[in-house]
């Protein structure tokens, strides 16, 4: 899989990346993710993504690929308070405490990235929380530090000097982070992950969509409705099935800057589908122009500002 330029952290990334909250939410068959995962590795994914807020998710990746720990980017984060952690949320006895725990959890002597865990713009101008990052990163337990979240936060974060790393939404449904958090990474050569790339399939019936997906996808199928765009309109052949997944991930990995897209599933079908969306590169510019008019008609119809959903 080619890999591209992780921002100014000089890593190189795998443009599809796996995010882990499935297997924490969905209590997903253990020996399935397991086998899953090692499938990506295997396939030139390189970049894993986890979150203390996960339940059992650091554990879950400690036990099963940490023996492949030089093959892959491993992220995680962290700021939300917990019973067993000392300190109050985005305090840096937490952050710190925090770090040393997902050290233990993944049976790992470093982080590659570790991000604040979409906090808002008050915490991160307040500087404590990232500031125990750094110092993190300074006693060598973290090699970049960032934040995960959207719209004004994850801009502002952005253009911080020690912010190398960002997780922003951005997927045909959530367009915001485009115009918003994008051109300031950019100017700033921060490494970029897109969360939700497929839009928690808004293509979907709400009532297929697993418990802990639903607040996300509400908003996101409301929205691909109101769209009014079809792969047809788009250029793609109407015989074939399935084309909304292949779509959303193109789209989002279509957009300068975007470095590498996090996919949630422990399907193998969908994990083989995502393969091949990949490799298949950005979508033809024509078919970008027309979601991104399509978001904006949309959301001026709507006459609300359709913002990243953190």
């Amino acid at each position: 899989m080619q890999k591209r330029t992780f921002g100014k952290t000089g890593l190189s990334v795998s443009p599809l990346g796996f995010g882990a909250a499935p297997v924490a939410y969905l209590k997903a068959d253990r020996d399935q993710a397991t086998k899953v995962l090692n499938e990506l590795l295997d396939s030139g994914v390189n970049l894993v993504d986890t979150a203390a807020s996960y339940p059992g998710s650091e554990q879950f990746l400690g036990e099963t690929i940490m023996h492949r720990r030089s093959e892959f980017i491993l992220v995680s984060k962290c700021g939300q308070a917990f019973d067993d952690l000392p300190g109050a949320e985005w305090s840096a006895e937490l952050v710190s405490a925090t770090v040393d725990r997902a050290l233990k959890r993944l049976q790992t002597d470093r982080l590659d990235v570790m991000l604040l865990h979409s906090c808002d713009l008050e915490v991160l101008k307040q500087g404590d929380a990232l500031g125990a990052l750094v110092d993190a990163r300074e006693a060598g337990k973290v090699r970049f530090v960032g934040y995960s979240g959207d719209n004004e936060a994850a801009a502002y974060a952005a253009g911080l000097q020690d912010v190398a790393v960002i997780e922003t939404s951005i997927n045909i449904c959530d367009q915001a982070n485009l115009d918003v958090v994008l051109p300031v990474a950019r100017e700033h050569d921060v490494g970029v992950i897109a969360k939700r790339p497929i839009a928690n399939a808004a293509w979907k019936d709400l009532g297929d969509q697993p418990g802990f997906y639903k607040d996300y996808a509400e908003p996101y199928t409301r929205r691909l409705a109101q769209m009014e765009i079809s792969p047809t309109q788009l250029g793609f052949d109407c015989n074939k099935k399935n084309l909304w997944p292949e779509i959303a991930l193109r789209f989002t990995l279509s957009e300068p800057g975007v470095h590498c897209a996090i996919v949630g599933t422990t399907n193998p079908e969908h994990v083989a589908a995502n393969l091949r969306a990949a490799a298949q590169g950005p979508l033809p510019d024509e078919c970008v122009l027309k979601l991104r008019q399509a978001f904006r008609t949309a959301e001026e119809r709507a006459e609300e500002r359709w913002l990243g959903q953190t």
